[in-house]
C-alpha cells in the first residue's frame, strides 16, 4: 500500500482550525484500535455471560439432578476424583458450592504442568467427566480478552489498544462537538435523511458520543488488571497504603504450625514478592496470591504472599471437610475456591470473589491446627483497592445481576459497531492504493490543550507514551516530508 500523502479528503466547508489535526489523530488511533476493540467486545460479552453459557456447554459435567439424600463428604468426593486422574496428578484446589444442582469440582495438576478439572456427582460419587483448565472455553475466551493467546506480547498489545482508545474517544468527542449555530440536541440524533458515507458518519458520530462515557469506564476498570501498567499501579497504591491490606509485601507471621515448629509469630514470616524478600524468610520466594490455582482472586490481594513454614514432625493435616467447616464458621458457605497447601509447610487458602465487593474474603488456615492465620476483608483494603473492586464487579457484569450483564453487552457490542462503521467510512473514502489518512493541516493552531492531554496520557501510561512519540515522529518525518514535497511541486 502506498504511503504517498493524498489530497485532502474532507467536507467542502471548513470545520475550523485544528479540526483536520484532530481528525488525523482520530484516524491513526482508530486504525490501530479497531481490530482489538472488536476482539475485546466479543470476548468480553461472552465472559460477562459465563454463568449462563458454561452450563449450556458442559451440562453433563456441571449439572446434576438434585436429590433428597445427603451429599457425600468432601474428602470422599476428592478421593473419587483422585482415582480418575493419572498417576502423579496432585490436587490443587476445590470449588466449594452448596447449590443442590451443581457437581463437585476438583482441580489437579498433572505431571506435565497442565491442570485438569474433575467433576463428581456429590450424591453418589460418580465421576461425571474432566475438562482441561487451560482449554476450557471460558478460559480461552478470557486469555483472548487479556492476551490474544500470545502471552506477554498479546498482553502489551491489548494494553496499548485500551490506552489508545482514550485518544480515539477524546478526538471523536472533539470532532463531534457542535460548531457555529449547530445545537447539541440535534447532534445527539443521527440524520437518517442522509445517504452513503454521510449517513455512516452521522450514525458513527452519534453512537460514539452516547458510548463515550461507558467506553472510558470500561478502560479505567479493566486497566488495573493489565499485566504491565496494572502491575505497577498495584505496587504504587500499595506503597502509599491505598491498595493491598497490611502484610501484602511481607512481614506477617502466617504459616502452618506443626508439632516441634516454632510458635506463631516468633521467627517465621511470609515471603515477600520477588525483589522484596526478607532475609531469613522460608517461604517459596515470589509466590503470591495471583500465583495460586484460583480462577479469580480479588484485585486487592493479588500481591499478598502465600505463607509457608519449614518442615517439622507433623501430625495429620486437616480433612477437607474440616477446612470447609472452618470457612463456613466464618460466614462463607458457598461459591468460593479452596486452594490446597502447596506442600507440607503450606496453608489452606479460601478465596471468595462474589458479585458484591463488600463480601470479598481471603482466608488463610493452618493446615494442621485449623487456626485462622489471616482473614482479609473488604474493609481491610485501601481506598483505591476498594474502588477497583467495585469497578471490576461492574466491568464483569456481576454487580447488579442480569441488568449489569445486558448493560455491559450493549456497551461492548456498541463499541464493536463503532469500529465497524469507522472501518466502512474509511474504506468508502479511501483512494485506491493509498492509506487514506486525512491530509495534514496547513498552518495548524498550537492546540496546547490537546498536546498537554497527550503528554499527560504518556506520563500516566508510559508504554502508550512511547508509541505516541513514535506515531508523531513517523507522521512528521515520513508523511510531513511527502506533504512538503507535494506543495513544492
Amino acid at each position: 500500500m502506498s504511503t504517498t500523502v493524498e489530497p485532502a479528503i474532507s467536507p467542502a466547508r471548513s470545520a475550523g482550525a485544528g479540526y483536520r489535526t484532530l481528525w488525523r489523530w482520530h484516524f491513526y488511533a482508530g486504525l490501530f484500535v479497531m481490530p482489538f476493540l472488536v476482539i475485546l467486545a466479543i470476548t468480553g460479552t461472552l465472559y460477562c455471560f459465563q454463568p449462563q453459557i458454561e452450563p449450556l456447554l458442559y451440562p453433563h459435567r456441571l449439572i446434576v439432578e438434585p436429590r433428597d439424600t445427603p451429599r457425600l463428604d468432601a474428602d470422599t468426593l476428592l478421593a473419587k476424583a483422585r482415582a480418575a486422574m493419572p498417576a502423579g496428578a496432585t490436587p490443587v484446589s476445590a470449588q466449594v458450592s452448596a447449590a443442590p444442582d451443581r457437581s463437585a469440582e476438583y482441580v489437579f495438576r498433572l505431571r506435565d504442568g497442565s491442570r485438569e478439572s474433575v467433576y463428581v456427582n456429590p450424591y453418589d460419587g460418580g465421576v461425571l467427566g474432566t475438562l482441561s483448565v487451560e482449554r476450557r472455553f471460558m478460559q480461552v475466551d478470557r486469555m483472548l480478552h487479556r492476551k490474544l493467546l500470545l502471552g506477554k506480547t498479546g498482553e502489551l498489545l491489548m494494553e496499548l489498544a485500551a490506552c489508545w482508545t482514550f485518544v480515539m474517544i477524546g478526538t471523536g468527542v472533539a470532532l463531534w462537538w457542535p460548531r457555529g449555530t449547530a445545537r447539541v440536541g440535534r447532534a445527539l440524533r443521527p440524520d437518517l435523511s442522509l445517504r452513503g458515507r454521510p449517513l455512516w458518519k452521522s450514525i458513527h458520530a452519534t453512537a460514539g458520543i452516547w458510548l463515550a462515557a461507558g467506553a472510558v469506564a470500561f478502560i479505567l476498570t479493566g486497566l488495573p488488571w493489565s499485566g504491565s501498567w496494572g502491575k505497577y499501579f498495584k505496587a504504587l497504591v500499595a506503597t502509599v497504603n491505598l491498595g493491598e491490606p497490611q502484610g501484602a509485601w511481607g512481614g506477617l507471621p502466617l504459616r502452618s504450625s506443626r508439632a516441634g515448629a516454632a510458635p506463631a509469630g516468633t521467627e517465621m514470616r511470609v515471603a515477600a514478592p520477588a525483589g522484596h524478600r526478607h532475609d531469613g524468610g522460608d517461604s517459596m520466594p515470589g509466590m503470591v496470591m495471583d500465583d495460586l490455582p484460583l480462577p479469580q482472586t480479588p484485585w486487592a490481594v493479588g500481591n499478598v504472599p502465600v505463607p509457608h513454614s519449614p518442615s517439622a514432625p507433623t501430625p495429620a493435616p486437616l480433612t477437607l471437610d474440616r477446612a470447609i467447616a472452618i470457612v463456613a464458621g466464618l460466614g462463607v458457605t458457598s461459591g468460593y475456591t479452596l486452594a490446597l497447601p502447596a506442600g507440607a509447610d503450606g496453608v489452606l487458602t479460601a478465596s471468595y470473589f462474589p458479585a458484591d465487593p463488600k463480601a470479598e474474603r481471603t482466608i488463610y488456615i493452618d493446615q494442621y491446627s485449623g487456626a485462622v492465620l489471616k482473614d482479609i476483608r473488604y474493609d481491610d483494603y485501601g481506598a483505591v483497592s476498594q474502588a477497583v473492586s467495585y469497578g471490576t464487579s461492574l466491568h464483569m457484569g456481576r454487580y447488579f445481576g442480569l441488568a449489569n450483564q445486558i448493560l455491559c453487552a450493549a456497551l461492548s457490542l456498541g463499541l464493536a459497531a463503532m469500529a465497524v462503521t469507522g472501518a466502512v467510512m474509511w474504506w468508502k473514502r479511501r483512494p485506491a492504493g493509498k492509506l487514506g489518512a486525512p491530509a495534514r493541516e496547513r498552518d495548524a493552531p498550537p492546540m496546547r490543550a490537546w498536546i498537554a492531554g497527550l503528554v499527560l496520557l504518556g506520563i500516566v501510561f508510559p508504554l502508550m507514551g512511547m508509541t505516541i512519540v513514535a506515531v508523531w515522529l513517523v507522521d512528521r518525518l515520513l508523511f510531513g516530508r511527502a506533504a512538503r514535497a507535494a506543495r513544492v511541486r
